[in-house]
C-alpha cells in the first residue's frame, strides 16, 4: 500500500509537470520542468519512491551563447539603424540634392560661364550653386549633430532600462534563494530571471556566472561587475550643451542604495563601444562615427572654400571695386609679415585704364618685415591714388578717387605666398566665400611666432581611440612660453603626448601623429577660449586642428555677390600695361575658366592628404555607404547567429509536444499500475476480513 501510494503521488507530480510544460509550449524562454525521483529506503528496505520539487531542464552554456549573441545583435541593430538614417539624409546616389551632385553643379555652372561671356544669369547661377553646396554641407553637419542628440537620448533611456533589469534580476535572485532554501521549486522564478538576463544582454554585453546558492553574478563584457552579492546601478548626469557638443558625461557605476537609488561610486566607468550591446553601439555612434563624419564634412568645406577663394582673389570685376575689404584674421600690424614672392597692386579707372600700379616684393622687405611694413610699401607704391589700412586684423585698400577701382593680382612669376595662399587670398580681399568662424586659409605661422594668447585662456583637447573611448584630455593654457613652439612643447609634454606627437607643418597647421598602438585615434576640441591678441581668432581655428574648426556653420557666399552677380570678378589684371594703358577689359572672362580648372585641381587638406573636392566628397559618401552596407550585413549575420543560439537552447530545454505526450502515457500507465496495486491490496484486506468473519 505504501509503495503504491508513493507511486500515485509520483505519477501525479509528473503529470502536473507535463501539463505545465504543454501549457507553456509557446512561451518564449520557458525551460521545461522535470520532477526528480529517488528510491525510498527505510531501515535498509526499499519503501516506494520519493519525489522532489520540479527542476528546470537547461544548459547554462547554451544560455551563455544566447547572451553573447544577443549582445552582438543589439550592437549591430542600432548601428544599422543610425547609419541608415545618416545615409537617408545624404540622399540616394545621383540625387540632385546630394553632395556630389552639388559639386558637379558648381562645375557645370562654371563651364556655363565660360561659354556665355560671363552673362549675369550664368554668374548668378554659379554663385547660387556654390551657396547651395555650402548650405548642404552645413545642413548635413546640423543633421549629424541632431543624430548625436538622438543617440544621447537613447543612451539615457538604455541606462534606465539596464538599471531596471538589474534591479529585477537582483530581486529574482533573492526569490530563487528563498524558494530553494525552503525546499520549493524555483523553476518559474528562474525562467523569469533568464528572460530578464536575455533582454539585458541585448542592452549591454555581459558575462553571467551561477553561484552555489542559486544566485547569478553579472559582469560587463569588459569585466566591470554589475551584480554579485551587491547590486550596482549605472549613473549618467544630465548632459549640457547644444547640437555641437563635443563631449558628454561619463557613465559611472555606483552601488545601489535602497533609499536613494544610487550610492557610492565603485570607481568603474562605461565610456566606449567595448561595453557591447545596444549601449556600446550608441556610444560608438555618439563619440566616434558621427563626429568623424562631421570632421570630414568640415575638411571638405575647407577644400571647397580654399579652391573658390583662390580663383576669386586672383580676379576682379570691371569696373574694379572702389574698395577691397578683407576678412578678419589672426595677424596684427606688428606681426611678422611672412610672405615670399611679390604681388601687384593697381588702381584703375572705370573704363579699365591703369591709373597707378606697384609691385611689392615681400622677399625684398626682409625676414623681419611686419604687416605694417607691407601696408606702408603698398601706400608708398600707389602714391596717394589708393590707401591701404590694417585695423583689428582686417586689411582694407580704398581708391582715393570715387570713380577709380582697386585691383590686387599675382604676377605670373614669383607670386606671393604665405601658407600656400597669395596675398589677396590670405587677407580675403576679394573672397567668394566668407565665414565668421574661420580665416579659411592656413595661418602660415612658424614655430617661432608668438601665439598671443593671454593668461586664463585655454583650449580643452580630447583624444579618442578608434572605438570612441576617451584616452585622455588636456587643457592647453600656453603657460609654457610665448611662441607656437612652446605650445607644441606643452602639448607633447602633456598626457596627449603619451599617445602621439604634435608638430606644426610648413603652412602653420598643427597636426597630430598617433602612435602605432593607438592607430585611428582622433582629436576633438571640447572648448576653446583663446583669442590671439584680441583678433577674435582662437587656437583651434588658427592652426586648423580639426575639421570641426572649419567655420562652415557661419559660412556662405558673400551677400553682395548673391544680390548682384556683377560683383563676382571674372576679369584679370594685365600686369605689363603702362600707366594710361588698358589694364582691364569688359569682355575678359578668364576667371570662369580658372574656376573650372581649379575645381579639377587638387587641394592640400593637411592631415587628410591632397585631393580634389569632388574626389573627397565621393570618398566620404562612398565610405559611408560601405559602412551602412556592412552594418546591414552584420545585423543579418548577428540576427541569424542569435536565432541559431536560441533554437539550440530551446531544442534542449524547450517543450517537445511528442516527448511530453509520450511521458504522459508512461505516467498514466504508472498511475494506473499504482492504482491497481492499491485496488488489489484493498481486495486482499476485504477477503481476509471476510474470512475472519
Amino acid at each position: 500500500m505504501s509503495s503504491a501510494a508513493s507511486g500515485l503521488a509520483a505519477s501525479q507530480a509528473g503529470l502536473r509537470s507535463v501539463s505545465n510544460n504543454m501549457a507553456n509550449v509557446n512561451t518564449p524562454g520557458y525551460a521545461r520542468e522535470r520532477v526528480t525521483q529517488t528510491t525510498g529506503v527505510t531501515a535498509g528496505l526499499v519503501n516506494g519512491v520519493k519525489i522532489g520539487e520540479p527542476s528546470r531542464i537547461a544548459d547554462r552554456f547554451l544560455e551563455a551563447t544566447v547572451y553573447r549573441r544577443g549582445s552582438d545583435m543589439g550592437n549591430t541593430e542600432v548601428m544599422s539603424a543610425y547609419l541608415g538614417r545618416l545615409q537617408a539624409l545624404l540622399g540616394a546616389p545621383g540625387a540632385e540634392s546630394g553632395l556630389p551632385a552639388r559639386l558637379d553643379s558648381i562645375k557645370a555652372s562654371a563651364i556655363a560661364m565660360t561659354g556665355a561671356q560671363g552673362s549675369t544669369q550664368t554668374v548668378a547661377a554659379f554663385a547660387a550653386e556654390v551657396q547651395d553646396t555650402i548650405v548642404t554641407i552645413n545642413q548635413l553637419t546640423s543633421d549629424v549633430d541632431s543624430l548625436r542628440l538622438d543617440t544621447q537620448s537613447e543612451i539615457s533611456q538604455s541606462v534606465e532600462r539596464i538599471n531596471t533589469l538589474l534591479q529585477r534580476i537582483d530581486d529574482l535572485n533573492g526569490s530563487v534563494v528563498r524558494l530553494d532554501g525552503n525546499g520549493r521549486s524555483s523553476a518559474g522564478v528562474a525562467d523569469q530571471r533568464m528572460s530578464a538576463i536575455e533582454e539585458l544582454s541585448g542592452m549591454i554585453g555581459i558575462t553571467v556566472r551561477e553561484q552555489a546558492n542559486g544566485r547569478v553574478s553579472i559582469d560587463t563584457a569588459s569585466g566591470v561587475p554589475l551584480l554579485d552579492n551587491r547590486l550596482r546601478q549605472l549613473s549618467m548626469p544630465a548632459s549640457v550643451g547644444g547640437d555641437g557638443q563635443t563631449t558628454y558625461p561619463v557613465i559611472t557605476v555606483r552601488f545601489a542604495d535602497g533609499s536613494t537609488g544610487v550610492g557610492t561610486a565603485t570607481g568603474d566607468t562605461i565610456e566606449s563601444a567595448a561595453v557591447g550591446g545596444k549601449l556600446g553601439g550608441l556610444l560608438d555612434l555618439r563619440d566616434r562615427v558621427l563626429p568623424r563624419f562631421n570632421e570630414q564634412l568640415g575638411v571638405l568645406f575647407t577644400g571647397v572654400a580654399q579652391s573658390m577663394n583662390a580663383v576669386s582673389n586672383a580676379g576682379t570685376t570691371v569696373p574694379a571695386p572702389n574698395q577691397l575689404q578683407g576678412r578678419p584674421g589672426a595677424l596684427t600690424g606688428a606681426d611678422r609679415l611672412g610672405f615670399t614672392g611679390s604681388a601687384v597692386f593697381a588702381v584703375t579707372k572705370a573704363n579699365g585704364e591703369l591709373v597707378a600700379s606697384t609691385t611689392v616684393d615681400f622677399t625684398a622687405l626682409g625676414a623681419t618685415a611686419t604687416v605694417d611694413d607691407a601696408v606702408a610699401a603698398i601706400n608708398a607704391g600707389l602714391g596717394g591714388n589708393a590707401t591701404a589700412t590694417f585695423t583689428d586684423g582686417v586689411l582694407s585698400i580704398k581708391a582715393t578717387a570715387s570713380g577709380d577701382g582697386v585691383v590686387v593680382a599675382q604676377p605670373p612669376t614669383n607670386p606671393s605666398d604665405r601658407g600656400g595662399s597669395g596675398f589677396s587670398q590670405y587677407f580675403g580681399l576679394n573672397d567668394l566665400i566668407r565665414s565668421a568662424g574661420s580665416p579659411l586659409v592656413p595661418s602660415g605661422f612658424v614655430p617661432s611666432d608668438a601665439h598671443g594668447f593671454a593668461a586664463g585662456q585655454a583650449t580643452d583637447i580630447v583624444l579618442r581611440d578608434a572605438s570612441g573611448r576617451a584616452l585622455t584630455r588636456y587643457t592647453m593654457t600656453g603657460s609654457g612660453g610665448p611662441s607656437f613652439a612652446d605650445l607644441i612643447t606643452e602639448l607633447n609634454a602633456s598626457p596627449l603626448g603619451g599617445f602621439g606627437s604634435f608638430a606644426m607643418d610648413t603652412k602653420g597647421r598643427v597636426q597630430f601623429q598617433a602612435n602605432p598602438n593607438v592607430e585611428g585615434a582622433v582629436l576633438s576640441v571640447a572648448s576653446d577660449s583663446t583669442d590671439r591678441l584680441g583678433t577674435g581668432q582662437g587656437f583651434a581655428s588658427i592652426v586648423q586642428l580639426t575639421g570641426a574648426s572649419s567655420g562652415v556653420a557661419s559660412a556662405g557666399v558673400r551677400q553682395d555677390i548673391l544680390l548682384d552677380s556683377k560683383k563676382l570678378g571674372l576679369a584679370r589684371l594685365e600686369t605689363g600695361v603702362p600707366v594710361g594703358g588698358k589694364a582691364l577689359g569688359v569682355g575678359d572672362n578668364r576667371g570662369a575658366t580658372a574656376f573650372v580648372d581649379r575645381l579639377e585641381a587638387t587641394v592640400d587638406l593637411g592631415k587628410d592628404g591632397t585631393t580634389t573636392s569632388a574626389a573627397r566628397a565621393a570618398t566620404l559618401l562612398g565610405n559611408l555607404g560601405m559602412a551602412a552596407s556592412r552594418a546591414d550585413s552584420a545585423l543579418d549575420d548577428a540576427t541569424a547567429r542569435r536565432n541559431d543560439a536560441v533554437n539550440r537552447r530551446d531544442s534542449f530545454s524547450g517543450v517537445n509536444i511528442d516527448e511530453e505526450l509520450a511521458n504522459m502515457v508512461v505516467l498514466q500507465n504508472s498511475y494506473a499500475a499504482s492504482a491497481r496495486m492499491i485496488t488489489t491490496a484493498s481486495q486482499m484486506y476485504d477477503t481476509l476480513l471476510a474470512m475472519l468473519n
